[in-house]
């Protein structure tokens, strides 16, 4: 690269704070929001340190962290989305299918690769593309494909700018600059639907997030999602600033080792719809705020374990969207995952968790690796999981959807198509996880004159 290009991260900086301060001045409660998950972070850090909270080195990272999420309609859009985040260093890591959900859509998460870059900025945008073939009126699903062929969600100002991006092998700092203005376009609401009523209602009746993806001119930024160091407490705490969660946190139970990923959200809003046909003006509900929490990332191992003590959760009590059920889904996760180690040195010792390992405070003595961490010689620090969860991310959209009845659909995975849509293989999110504990294991034993683990 160029000394006169902006970096990759320093763009997706300015799209990320471009992209925030649009869907504040676009959903007010967003910003309530983010005061309340400061607040938060404050008092913890304060309180308990980064450390304990597991987010050790991160402080300034989390104070700008951000996950978005979109949906596309077609192959085209999400190849051309692809291009755009490739931009911004943001690459598509992880195959997610909804449809295990009930969600006609499948998905992947654009977001850095490397450390580094997921040092310096975080964001993330989950994507999703829309299932038409799992419309089963044959009908409808041809509408909404004429729909969708008629429509270009990126400004041609935007267009010209990857090509020159992609030429080049950058942008430099105008070009950057004209570049987020442009690409923060396709992401704006647009409350004039591009269909007639009939069609809307038909598609809403289908699946609403259907209707969501079809009839509007582009993928609105449906939600923005701070990282809190404490989800329960923000959940406590939103109804005295004004905001109503969701009735449940989505994901694993609170625990003293946080894993994986947990989630909230406050409810949708009801925004005034206009249509085509100057039908009577309708409300569409699909926008809405998030938090979230993320704790250590999981091994196979420790994968295949968290998704066995859901599944059984799942057998046992499903989350009622009113919420009538909260706290009896809440005793029973707690209770099936009292199955899964809660310490870091049982998860690490167990193989269920991947952990940073690096040079401590104590002199090395011998070479055995369970024997350096235990003197202190070696330190095990947690490596955040950046990514998602396909059951928690279908338990948010669903609950913030509506609660009109809807088709139901089985699950049905289809990699290989997502993928010929994208353009690209997505990378394996447990494999960079894998690399980045061996890497720095090797680093650290290296640093500690021993060279390969023993």
């Amino acid at each position: 690269m160029t000394a006169n290009f902006s970096s990759p991260s320093q763009i997706r900086a300015q799209f990320s704070r471009a992209m925030s301060d649009m869907y504040r001045a676009e959903v007010p409660q967003y910003g309530t929001l983010m005061a309340l998950v400061a607040d938060v972070n404050a008092d913890v850090l304060a309180r308990v340190g980064a450390a304990a909270a597991g987010a050790a080195g991160q402080e300034s990272r989390i104070e700008v962290e951000r996950h978005g999420a979109i949906r596309v309609g077609t192959p085209e859009e999400l190849a051309t989305i692809r291009r755009l985040f490739a931009v911004m260093g943001m690459f598509p890591v992880g195959y997610y299918d909804l449809s295990v959900a009930g969600v006609p859509v499948h998905s992947t998460a654009f977001r850095p690769l490397d450390v580094a870059g997921l040092a310096e900025n975080p964001f993330r945008v989950f994507t999703s593309l829309l299932r038409l073939d799992l419309i089963e009126d044959a009908a409808l699903r041809d509408a909404a494909a004429a729909v969708l062929a008629t429509r270009s969600i990126f400004t041609p100002g935007c267009l010209e700018l990857i090509a020159r991006a992609e030429a080049q092998g950058g942008l430099d700092d105008a070009d950057a600059a004209r570049f987020v203005s442009e690409a923060l376009e396709t992401f704006r609401w647009h409350g004039k639907s591009t269909v007639d009523a009939g069609l809307y209602w038909k598609l809403r009746k289908t699946h609403p997030l259907i209707a969501d993806i079809v009839c509007f001119p582009g993928p609105h930024i449906n939600h923005l999602t701070p990282r809190t160091l404490d989800i329960d407490l923000v959940q406590a705490q939103m109804p005295a600033r004004g905001i109503q969660p969701k009735a449940v946190v989505e994901g694993p139970p609170t625990r003293r080792c946080p894993i994986l990923l947990r989630q909230t959200s406050f409810l949708a809003l009801s925004e005034p719809v206009t249509f085509r046909d100057g039908g009577e003006a309708g409300t569409h509900t699909a926008r809405f705020g998030e938090i979230e929490q993320r704790g250590v990332a999981l091994t196979p191992k420790g994968r295949q374990l968290y998704d066995q003590l859901l599944a059984e959760v799942r057998k046992t009590i499903s989350p009622a969207g009113d919420g009538s059920n909260a706290d009896a889904y809440r005793t029973v996760l707690s209770e099936v995952f009292a199955a899964f180690p809660d310490t870091h040195e049982g998860l690490r010792q167990q193989g269920l968790a991947y952990y940073r390992i690096v040079v401590g405070n104590k002199a090395a003595d011998g070479s055995d690796v369970e024997a350096l961490l235990a003197s202190g010689a070696l330190v095990a620090q947690p490596i955040t999981y950046e990514d998602f969860l396909p059951v928690s991310a279908a338990g948010i959209f669903q609950s913030n959807l509506g609660d009109e009845r809807r088709d139901d659909l089985e699950a049905s995975p289809n990699r290989a198509a997502f993928e010929a849509a994208l353009g690209a293989a997505v990378s394996d999110e447990l494999a960079l996880y894998a690399t980045e504990q061996e890497a720095s294991l090797k680093a650290a034993l290296r640093t500690l004159g021993i060279g390969e683990a023993a």
